[in-house]
């Protein structure tokens, strides 16, 4: 199943793709390669999901904003390429939480993003390299913001 049919069947809602809120391209692609600007957790009501992990969100809720942020990234991809079969494979996500201090529980966050790309990619396409890191401080007060390499075709 092509990866756009797989994401239809699943019946995801996508946000709109967000807009730059800065001096930058939501996508550049490169020696077969779409690099993905910072994304954050947008809705399909234009809001944000904000809060800090560990102090007013539980893992859950953060799973669910990196899963949100993952959706908003699946939007720009849509929008950039036309089709998400224009997407190869995951190559690697960088995912960024904010939270309190001693937060330990990044990784479990940014695998709400993780396996949605899973879901709508497949396991061989849509797992890749990661890392999760937790910060004191997220621009608007996001939960989360990740970042992707893609190969594309």
């Amino acid at each position: 199943m092509s990866h756009q049919k797989r994401f239809e069947a699943l019946q995801l809602e996508l946000p709109p793709a967000p807009k730059p809120a800065g001096v930058y391209k939501p996508v550049v692609v490169a020696g077969g390669m779409a690099y993905v600007s910072g994304h954050g957790p947008l809705q399909a009501d234009k809001t944000l999901i904000t809060g800090r992990l560990g102090a007013d969100m539980d893992v859950d809720a953060g799973y669910a904003a990196a899963r949100q942020t993952g959706l908003a990234m699946l939007a720009t991809l849509q929008s950039h390429f036309g089709s998400l079969d224009k997407i190869k494979r995951v190559v690697k996500l960088l995912g960024l939480v904010q939270c309190v201090e001693g937060f330990p529980n990044s990784p479990a966050v940014i695998n709400g993003c993780s396996e949605l790309f899973g879901e709508v990619f497949g396991d061989d396409d849509g797992i890749g390299a990661r890392s999760a890191i937790g910060t004191n401080s997220l621009p608007g007060n996001i939960a989360v913001e990740i970042e992707a390499i893609f190969e594309v075709q």
